[in-house]
């Protein structure tokens, strides 16, 4: 099997999808200034995937000898969740962890569908069989695929069956024997513009009534009917990679979908109007464990990133040296390896889900809360040690033409570690992962990507082992009593 390059993928984007932006249709995702960038930066995910040299670390011997991308490994043991792992460091490392839906967040659910394949056989043979079989076919060919997990925001007191618009949130509209049709909006479709798929379920609680949206199943992004409606492209706005280096590169986007009575055959069809089997799909299989382990994985790349720029900050201002910030990057080279420990203590902490070794449920939540405070923190501690070194900027690469503005700029942007046009990079750099309209979007990503915090914080409360914490407060209170210090009581 020949691993998928970056050139395919590019190609295969060139499949008449519908997606709208500033008014308009998009003819050719790949090449609109919107999208243009980012679809390459994800063709060189494929690229180094595929790359002679990164083999052994990128992929996996599958049966008969067959190789394939490990974010479809599907580890049996400790040591090969840490050789999977390693391969998903090496990809986010290639976009600092700015990718929040890269391949490898469903290929990770996906994966972890698998791995609790009996529970879809409990519910539905040929459901079962319909998801067996997909799996297949993206591992095979190395999708991408974004996901479709939240209902638009509307009436948060109602359930979705009970909103104005029946279809205001993707349901079954009509069914046959070829399969079902589907209809209403989706949220959030991160990535999915330059994704090959997309995996549509729910995650957030249904109620009894709210059957037609209980639905998993997985189609094409150029599908019949369904429609994606662009967020403001920060690409677009970044024309310039000197002034931009992330927002010009990395920006995945988000989208809105609407089905608009999309067909989908039932071998793509994985739940149907289940409650039951809706939450079980994740929560009763290794999938949520193993997609939100792949996003801690990407952002203990992120936040080593954002510390390295901090570290940087302090070199270019000649700061470095001063007790007070020493203080400051002992903080944060603290925090970054707690992130890291983490996700060690995942993967040492894991068990056998069957054939197939998990990571630690309990430590993943403890991570998702933790990092989800400390993702701000880290963003205001770089604010507060560049102080106005982010914004005392050349307003665009253009200065650098001009002879007079370049001899200005070299004459006031001094540093003692840097040239002034060293130091003019590093800060647009700086400031597009601090405090530009890309880097807004991110802290807001990076706050609710696994959810709302009381939400994850429920999910620490069901996972902690409340019985032996218990137990030591038992076995202390259990060793005393207050005989032992009167004696006997005389009545």
């Amino acid at each position: 099997m020949t691993m998928k390059s970056g050139a395919k993928h590019v190609q295969g984007l060139r499949d008449d999808r519908t997606v709208f932006i500033n008014g308009e249709r998009v003819s050719d995702v790949t090449c609109h200034p919107a999208f243009a960038r980012s679809v390459q930066s994800v063709a060189k995910l494929y690229d180094y995937a595929g790359a002679p040299e990164n083999r052994a670390v990128m992929t996996f011997e599958r049966p008969g000898g067959v190789r394939a991308n490990r974010i479809w490994q599907l580890p049996e043991s400790y040591a090969e969740l840490v050789e999977r792992r390693k391969a998903l460091e090496a990809w986010a490392t290639l976009h600092a962890g700015f990718f929040g839906r890269a391949p490898d967040y469903i290929g990770s659910c996906l994966s972890g569908m698998y791995m609790g394949l009996d529970v879809f056989e409990a519910y539905d043979k040929d459901r079962a069989r319909a998801f067996a079989d997909y799996y297949a076919y993206a591992r095979d060919n190395d999708l991408y695929l974004t996901s479709l997990f939240n209902n638009p925001q509307a009436d948060r007191s109602r359930s979705a069956a009970n909103q104005k618009d029946a279809f205001l949130t993707a349901g079954v509209v009509d069914q046959d024997s070829q399969g079902i049709t589907v209809r209403g909006a989706k949220m959030l479709a991160t990535g999915a513009i330059t994704a090959d798929e997309v995996l549509l379920a729910s995650v957030q609680p249904l109620q009894p009534g709210d059957e037609p949206y209980a639905i998993s199943f997985a189609m094409p992004m150029s599908a019949k009917g369904l429609k994606l409606m662009s967020r403001k492209s920060y690409e677009e706005a970044a024309p310039s990679i000197f002034d931009n280096p992330l927002s010009s590169r990395f920006d995945e986007n988000d989208a809105v979908a609407y089905f608009d009575d999309v067909k989908v055959p039932w071998e793509r069809v994985f739940v149907f109007k289940n409650l039951e089997m809706c939450q079980k799909q994740f929560q009763g299989t290794p999938a949520h464990a193993y997609q939100n382990y792949q996003a801690m994985i990407r952002l203990s790349i992120k936040v080593r990133f954002l510390v390295g720029l901090a570290h940087r900050i302090t070199e270019i201002n000649g700061v470095i040296g001063m007790p007070q910030v020493r203080d400051i990057l002992g903080q944060l080279a603290a925090e970054s390896s707690m992130v890291d420990a983490l996700v060690a203590a995942m993967e040492a902490k894991g068990s056998q889900h069957g054939r197939y070794f998990v990571p630690d449920r309990p430590t993943l939540y403890a991570a998702e809360i933790l990092t989800q405070q400390l993702y701000p923190k880290i963003l205001n501690t770089l604010r507060e040690l560049a102080g106005g070194g982010m914004t005392m900027l050349p307003s665009s690469v253009a200065d650098f033409r001009n002879p007079e503005i370049a001899s200005l700029i070299e004459r006031s942007l001094q540093s003692p570690t840097a040239s002034a046009l060293e130091k003019v990079k590093f800060y647009k750099l700086a400031w597009d992962a601090v405090g530009s309209e890309f880097a807004s979007r991110h802290h807001q990503y990076e706050m609710f990507f696994t959810g709302a915090g009381f939400v994850i914080k429920g999910r620490a409360f069901r996972h902690f082992n409340w019985g032996a914490a218990g137990a030591l407060v038992k076995g202390i209170l259990d060793g005393y009593d207050l005989a032992d210090e009167l004696g006997p009581v005389n009545k």
